[in-house]
């Protein structure tokens, strides 16, 4: 019964270690990459409510990326306040089963494991897929906010705005357009078939969805190459055409698994319509490779941080293992990275990916196991 405790208080130990340092993470590089994203507001004109949403729904994609660096030292804080305390010492006296202990670290391994595996395979590119549709379902823009006095903008699609001035009531003097691909509609049809559209205006203001010019110029240039001028009092023009340059096409990053998985299975002649992607092959094979081989290296981790279980006499090789092992797991980790991109080159580096942990994971366990009982006849 106190054994039993005594593990519960183990594992209990390493998995809030382990969540503290995810969430401390998290929440700074989230905080960092939720600067990045003001963008959306700054220059595409998405709304304040549009950006939280947008910003909350990345978090769990940065969570993933520093998982196994936080199990990591998770497991190395948890013992080296275990040895602080003694209670290490205190457990070896009292006979508990260092190679129990050392599968409590794996037991965490896995868990973990298969948390990253959710996180990358499911919730990550599903969460991901939500945050560019709402992009892409968004059809109020704040252009107020993205139109600058004394400045060229083109945050929207094939158009062009300059505005000289904004004043206090956020009327827009001395305007300047050049639509090139049709964006803006007017009442007026020749606008309307326009290839190439310039619009030169002294005053205007944003309401409703509509561009409202007083006193001003629209030159057409239409599919027969023919100019029109025509000068105008007031008309107004229809922005809800208006795309932002922001991408709203769903990158492979937000596709689903299953998808990518179906990528290899289905009739090559249906392949292009799954994997839309340059090079597609390729990306998908990486992209799949990384969500589900990349989890399976922290159970490595367990283990070889197992390896501080095994008792010394000497003090300094106590203190020099500790920055061994950290190295070479981080060393591993680095590898990880590297050999996953290079695991959608062809098949082959993907299943060198997939069973490099699988292979050192068994034949590290082994060794550990080895030198854990050993030491346990020694004594």
């Amino acid at each position: 019964m106190l054994k039993n405790k005594i593990y519960n208080y183990i594992f209990i130990d390493i998995i809030k270690n382990f969540l503290t340092i995810l969430i401390t993470f998290t929440l700074i590089a989230w905080t960092v990459r939720a600067v990045n994203f003001l963008d959306l507001m700054i220059e595409d004109g998405f709304s304040l409510n549009i950006y939280a949403k947008y910003s909350l729904l990345n978090i769990t994609t940065i969570a993933s990326r520093f998982v196994s660096l936080s199990f990591l030292l998770a497991l190395i804080i948890s013992i080296i306040k275990f040895e602080k305390q003694q209670e290490l010492l205190i457990l070896w006296i009292n006979g508990l089963n260092k190679i129990k202990i050392a599968n409590i670290f794996l037991f965490i391994g896995f868990i973990i494991c298969i948390f990253q595996l959710i996180l990358t395979t499911v919730i990550n590119p599903t969460l991901l897929n939500k945050s560019r549709a709402l992009l892409r379902e968004t059809e109020s823009k704040q252009i107020n906010s993205i139109l600058k006095s004394n400045d060229f903008s083109d945050a929207f699609k094939s158009v062009t705005f300059y505005i000289e001035e904004k004043n206090k009531n956020n009327e827009l003097i001395n305007i300047f357009i050049q639509d090139n691909n049709g964006s803006l509609q007017t009442m007026l049809n020749e606008i309307g078939d326009s290839t190439n559209t310039t619009i030169v205006a002294k005053k205007g203001i944003i309401r409703d969805q509509k561009l409202i010019l007083n006193d001003g110029l629209i030159q057409t240039l239409n599919k027969k190459k023919e100019i029109k001028n025509i000068n105008f009092e007031r008309t107004e023009l229809s922005i809800e055409n208006f795309n932002s340059r922001t991408i709203i096409q769903p990158k492979i990053q937000e596709t689903s698994s299953l998808a990518l998985i179906s990528c290899f299975v289905k009739d090559k002649t249906n392949y292009l319509s799954i994997c839309p992607y340059e090079k597609n092959y390729e990306i998908a094979l990486e992209t799949i490779s990384r969500r589900i081989a990349s989890p399976l290296y922290i159970p490595l981790i367990s283990i070889i941080i197992s390896f501080l279980l095994i008792y010394k006499k000497e003090k300094k090789f106590i203190f020099l293992k500790k920055y061994f092992l950290f190295t070479v797991v981080f060393l591993i980790l680095i590898f990880t990275e590297i050999l996953g991109r290079f695991s959608g080159i062809s098949p082959k580096y993907a299943l060198i990916y997939f069973l490099t942990p699988l292979f050192m994971s068994l034949v590290i366990y082994l060794l550990l196991i080895k030198n854990l009982f050993l030491e346990k006849i020694i004594r």
